[in-house]
């Protein structure tokens, strides 16, 4: 038969139930159970079918069920409960109005390259998008003025199969926008908005998706649209797809087109936050549109800077992108004219060498181009302070002005069902408002261990239902034999310690260290009284070849006689499993070499549903662990020798699973309940969830950027940008003038002093072209082993005699805070008021 062509015939919404449009097309079903059961009441095999896709849903279900639900009782009851729930969640003002003094029409502009909501709507790779997603719920939870720009790609990130020896297989499959809870953005007149952005001296036209997630609207740019030449089309076809062209013309794409369609909306953010480097291209047209009204490029600069928020991500140099100079130049010969630079200039603003010579990096742009700096975990921000001290020359590395704000999870999107109930039970009504409260969640020790014991099992029964269907559907693609597929019984005994490892497969996550002694592993997974398995699950990116190479190894594995049934590589990782893993298995297993984890969410996500972490001291877990509430792989420290690392850090792991994890587990009552077990499990659910849920981390990004960084544009940009103006002025004038300061001080006399003594140190300072009060001396000392660059201590010095050309004799008595063998220095830098941090003035002088 030929088919002549496909239409969409959509039933009719009852009356009585007509609001589930609205409540498909709202994400706040994502996190909110009641609501997801309604849509799978409606029909629980199509509700699996469309990947718990709502809109899909009502697309396929029937007239006829729609008409039986419209006159149950029953149905209709929980209906109005989840729209009453639903209004109030939309009318309740919220933490931002109740505690933010913020002016009228404030709003944040949040921009990011990958999102990720839900399974149903796959536009995310890993952690980055995740944490976004989770950014954004959380933002509408606390009523946060977030608007969240991002690009819409039709065929997502891969859907991966891994075939019968092992290897992983990218499979793509195309979206319907129309399948999913987005709607078009039109302009005033009803037709379709455009904007565009010039991509090889042509115009490529983008339109727009609008998501509501909660509160929150999200704009998704799509280039997939008739004005467009063919290749245009598919330039956002695929997340992370395609050759170097095609990802910097994506981020052109987002940074430039995410701005003009702002405008075209008419927001005009009060701050805003470039997530990772690849949305830094926004900076530059913000600067455009400053230039053409008449400003200088180095006014605009310092006016966008201002109230610009980077967060800094990978430590590792692979994961940040940079361009080459001439691929730079292909694709924005002209634009540097409408910035009043010429194109040396240009290229400059990104330049900076990643270790294999100097390229266009999109992060070194983005931090010199926002007047703040962020890591995602305290560790994360030392190191991230080390790896970009270059672009603050002088500056000790503990100076270097990058923060930190760790990152947390979305507790309601993550935090499963049943286990929300049993806190809930012991916590005061309101405590959904009150996450971060450490002290409220103390109560969650109280909780009876057995009622905890119970919970668990019933989590990890349905995990297990969950991913047994999994690997069903990958023996049934490799053509098992039914006996083998009978077999599948066995899989994921529910009684066994069961270990849980599931992140994107990139190497430095060491996916497989745990296998570095096979033998040693054995005797650990095959004791029949106390047997321990090990589910895992990831991607690696189509182009790493290595990272694609672990997973074959761990495939491979769970399929020696020695495992069988013991190690499970369960394939295609997606929200789905992460939910399924991340609640349902026993221990959270992570080990990066320290220090290449950024942050890692996953195992917060583990540990508020009970689980326990076994984890490097890496990313979030150094704040996180307490010595009770799970395990620390290693020291802490970091090796010069991977190989090295490796051993060590497997040989700790192997012992802390030989001597605590697998013991206590199995240690238990007369009711086979793990008591010591399970006071960890309360431990992890009390320190946990107030420290690192995402309403905490949103509204640390609020009280510490978002809201200063819109009162400090107010400022800046009052009386024509006065301040900008001011500010791009005295840096010319610091620039042109800090080489003829003349800055000298002579050593002190070397001895042994004991604490309490006094130490004098003096330093001539010739200003030249400055005045003495536009300057800062003061001498600096740490510990010798920090040489300068860790652990400072400043003390200011005073000018106590001037000489006639102007020049000052600085001098300081002090008595050292710190005992030890300590090295000093004496160093003078320009002051000006409105500099956040004063490194930023590039100028710093030591004696």
């Amino acid at each position: 038969m030929n088919i002549l062509g496909r239409v969409t015939v959509l039933p009719h919404l009852p009356v009585a139930i007509e609001r589930l449009h609205e409540l498909a097309n709202n994400l706040y079903w994502s996190w909110t159970p009641e609501v997801r059961t309604l849509f799978r009441t409606l029909d629980p095999e199509g509700w699996e079918r469309v990947g718990h896709n709502p809109v899909a849903l009502l697309r396929d279900v029937s007239q006829a069920r729609l008409d039986e639900v419209a006159a149950d009782d029953a149905y209709l009851e929980a209906y109005k409960q989840a729209l009453k729930h639903f209004d109030n969640y939309l009318q309740t003002r919220g933490w931002f109005h109740d505690s933010i003094d913020a002016k009228k029409g404030e709003t944040y502009a949040y921009f990011c390259a990958e999102y990720g909501w839900h399974e149903a709507v796959a536009l995310y790779s890993g952690g980055l998008g995740i944490l976004a997603g989770d950014h954004t719920k959380a933002a509408s939870d606390l009523g946060v003025p977030l608007v969240a720009v991002g690009l819409w790609y039709p065929e997502g990130y891969f859907h991966q199969r891994v075939a019968a020896d092992g290897q992983q297989e990218a499979v793509y499959q195309r979206l319907n926008p129309h399948d999913l809870p987005f709607e078009l953005v039109k302009d005033a007149n009803g037709e379709e908005l455009r904007v565009s952005v010039t991509l090889h001296g042509h115009d490529v036209f983008i339109r727009a998706w609008q998501l509501t997630i909660g509160r929150v609207p999200v704009y998704l740019l799509d280039v997939d649209i008739p004005e467009n030449e063919p290749a245009d089309r598919n330039l956002l076809i695929r997340l992370y797809g395609g050759d170097q062209r095609t990802r910097i013309a994506q981020e052109i794409i987002l940074g430039i087109g995410g701005v003009r369609l702002l405008r075209a909306l008419g927001i005009q953010p009060s701050s805003w936050h470039m997530n990772e480097g690849h949305s830094a291209f926004m900076a530059l047209e913000r600067c455009r549109e400053l230039v053409m009204q008449g400003m200088s490029f180095a006014e605009a600069k310092e006016a966008v800077a201002a109230n610009t928020l980077f967060t800094v991500h990978t430590p590792v140099a692979a994961g940040n992108d940079a361009f080459p100079f001439d691929l730079v130049t292909q694709f924005f010969g002209g634009y540097w004219g409408s910035l009043g630079l010429h194109q040396q200039a240009f290229l400059d603003l990104g330049r900076h060498d990643l270790g294999w010579g100097p390229m266009f990096s999109m992060p070194a742009l983005a931090l010199r181009f926002s007047a703040v700096h962020n890591g995602v975990a305290k560790l994360h921000g030392e190191t991230s302070r080390h790896i970009w001290s270059d672009l603050w020359p002088e500056v000790p590395t503990d100076e270097v002005p990058i923060g930190h704000v760790t990152n947390g999870v979305h507790m309601d999107s993550w935090m499963a069902p049943d286990m929300i109930k049993l806190v809930s039970s012991v916590l005061p009504p309101d405590w959904r408002t009150r996450t971060d409260d450490k002290t409220m969640w103390e109560a969650v020790k109280t909780i009876d261990n057995k009622k905890l014991w119970d919970v668990r099992k019933a989590l990890k029964a349905q995990s297990i239902r969950f991913l047994r269907r999994r690997v069903l559907k990958q023996l049934e693609r490799h053509g098992a034999s039914p006996t083998v597929m009978q077999g599948t019984g066995a899989l994921f005994d529910p009684n066994a310690l069961t270990i849980g490892f599931a992140r994107r497969f990139a190497t430095y996550k060491r996916a497989t260290l745990i296998f570095k002694d096979l033998d040693r592993l054995e005797s650990i997974l095959s004791n029949p009284e106390k047997p321990v398995q090990l589910v895992f699950a990831g991607k690696a990116h189509p182009a790493d070849k290595p990272g694609q190479g672990l997973i074959a190894e761990i495939h491979n594995l769970s399929k020696d006689p020695r495992f069988a049934g013991r190690i499970l590589f369960v394939e295609d990782y997606d929200m789905a499993v992460g939910r399924a893993l991340t609640r349902g298995t026993d221990v959270w297993l992570n080990n990066p070499r320290r220090p290449l984890e950024a942050s890692g969410t996953s195992g917060q996500k583990a540990a508020m549903n009970g689980m326990l972490n076994l984890s490097i001291l890496d990313g979030w877990w150094p704040e996180g662990y307490d010595g009770e509430n799970g395990w620390a792989i290693g020291a802490g420290r970091e090796m010069d020798n991977d190989e090295q690392a490796d051993n060590a850090d497997a040989d700790a792991l192997y012992d802390l699973l030989e001597r605590e994890v697998v013991q206590e587990y199995y240690e238990r009552d007369a009711q086979g309940i793990p008591n010591v077990w399970l006071e960890r499990a309360k431990a992890a659910i009390a320190t946990v969830c107030p420290q690192f849920n995402a309403q905490r981390m949103v509204k640390d990004y609020v009280r510490t950027y978002y809201a200063p960084l819109s009162k400090r544009m107010d400022e800046v940009a009052a009386n024509d940008y006065a301040v900008a103006k001011e500010l791009a002025t005295w840096r010319k004038r610091v620039q042109a003038g800090w080489s003829s300061v003349y800055f000298s001080a002579q050593a002190m006399q070397d001895g042994v002093y004991e604490i309490g003594d006094e130490l004098t140190v003096e330093a001539v300072l010739h200003p030249r072209d400055f005045k003495l009060d536009e300057l800062k001396v003061e001498v600096v000392y740490s510990l010798e082993e920090h040489a300068l660059n860790h652990h400072l201590h400043s003390v200011p010095m005073q000018c106590e005699k001037t000489y006639p050309d102007g020049g000052c004799v600085f001098r300081v008595s002090f008595k050292p805070e710190l005992s030890g063998r300590l090295v000093y220095g004496v160093r003078v830098y320009p002051l000006n008021e409105h500099l956040i941090s004063p490194f930023d003035a590039g100028a710093i002088r030591w004696a």
